[in-house]
């Protein structure tokens, strides 16, 4: 029996999960981490996991149509943005992995609720360092869901720009008047197409600056949508030519060679909620799979019955627990206010290879079921895939603990 919609919802009727009875969708904000997370559950599975079926869903993500009807209904279950609380304050790091894993459920589920990359960890940026201008005019319309964002910074390898190494940065920033020209191209963009709000990378002879501009912008034109592995995000990943786009100075983040810093107070959170979202993409391509190996019968039994399939899913569980324990360690080092790069970048590598375990796995316990279209295991096998890449390839980020590693080696040997 494989697992439809209607399966899966019937399934999770039966569950012993956190109930909240009626509140759940009373459509008030409540403050408790585990009451939102249940109520993001219940929303995810109910109303979100329905649609991912739906035409709307493209190669490129799903389309503004669909977006915008998966938030309205978010916004009357009250569950939109649910990491920002009504008084503005940020649920902790810890708070929030326990709510993005839970929309993480659906490859939908962080569009509809408005928790998806790159607005999260725009929206994160914004409220840790935006001036009072910048949040009145940009991060209200992203917190309500009624505007995306795109975040400018990887550029074209071929012409030799920032990619993993942000010190690469070839797209410029000039001051004339009160106004600042920004010339350059930009590749890998995630949501420019239809963005309403871009943060642009580049660099002065001051340094990195940050940009907050409004999008669309007839000097900021996308030349081309790339077909990626991927297809989960709205907007898809484009390439971007900036070509002489004036901004304001006020539009500025901070002052002209902070560029830099700021993108570090976005880095590691935003590392930390890419490992909470799929975190719950992996465990519901737990779910499917296991399902489908307690019906399935071969040779004489169930196929869970097989060493070979169930040591596999005994496995997947081991990785999930590890992962959801990397993820609140890292969690707590940043709720302690610590800047996290050691620590986001070991639980970067850590989950996101875990992740694509876990989903290998569950392909691979599913034989020909797991590589078509008849379950959602192969899209979420190729979704985590990616995970592997964005926000730094594990071998990037093995090679900056390396690097630390060295460091602080020749800190302290004797000289």
């Amino acid at each position: 029996m494989l697992r439809d919609a209607a399966s899966e919802l019937a399934r999770f009727a039966g569950l012993k999960r956190v109930r909240l009875g009626e509140a759940m969708m009373s459509g008030d904000k409540i403050g408790d981490a585990q009451d939102i997370a249940g109520r993001v559950e219940t929303f995810v599975r109910q109303v979100v996991i329905p649609y991912e079926r739906d035409a709307r869903c493209t190669p490129h993500g799903p389309t503004e149509e669909l977006v915008n009807e998966l938030r309205e209904k978010a916004r009357a279950a009250g569950v939109l943005t649910p990491h920002i609380l009504q008084d503005g304050r940020h649920l902790t790091q810890r708070d929030t992995a326990t709510v993005l894993k839970a929309s993480g459920l659906s490859i939908l589920g962080p569009v509809a609720l408005n928790t998806a990359a790159p607005d999260e960890g725009n929206m994160f940026l914004l409220g840790k360092v935006g001036s009072a201008f910048l949040k009145e005019r940009f991060l209200s319309p992203l917190v309500a869901g009624q505007a995306r964002s795109a975040f400018f910074m990887t550029e074209p390898a071929s012409e030799g720009g920032a990619g993993s190494d942000p010190g690469m940065l070839k797209t410029t920033c000039r001051r004339e008047g009160d106004d600042w020209i920004i010339q350059g191209r930009k590749k890998f963009i995630t949501g420019a197409v239809g963005a309403k709000v871009g943060i642009i990378l580049a660099k002065a002879d001051e340094g990195a600056c940050m940009f907050v501009v409004n999008l669309p912008h007839p000097a900021v034109r996308i030349e081309r949508v790339l077909d990626t592995i991927d297809s989960s995000m709205p907007g898809g990943h484009a390439e971007v030519l900036i070509d002489d786009l004036r901004v304001p100075s006020q539009q500025m983040l901070g002052e002209a060679g902070e560029g830099f810093a700021y993108a570090q107070v976005r880095l590691s959170p935003a590392r930390l909620s890419h490992c909470m979202r799929w975190h719950g993409v992996a465990t519901r391509a737990q779910e499917i799979a296991t399902e489908y190996a307690c019906r399935r019968s071969a040779f004489g039994k169930l196929l869970i019955d097989h060493e070979g399939v169930g040591f596999m899913l005994a496995e997947n569980m081991i990785d999930l627990r590890q992962a959801a324990q990397m993820i609140d360690w890292c969690a707590d080092v940043l709720d302690g206010g610590k800047h996290g790069g050691v620590e986001s970048s070991m639980t970067k590598v850590a989950v996101s290879e875990a992740l694509s375990r876990v989903a290998d796995r569950c392909v691979q316990v599913m034989g020909g079921t797991g590589v078509s279209g008849e379950t959602m295991v192969e899209q979420f096998y190729r979704e985590i895939r990616a995970f592997r890449i964005y926000d730094g390839p594990t071998e990037v980020h093995k090679w900056s603990l390396a690097k630390k590693l060295k460091r602080d080696f020749l800190a302290s040997a004797p000289q």
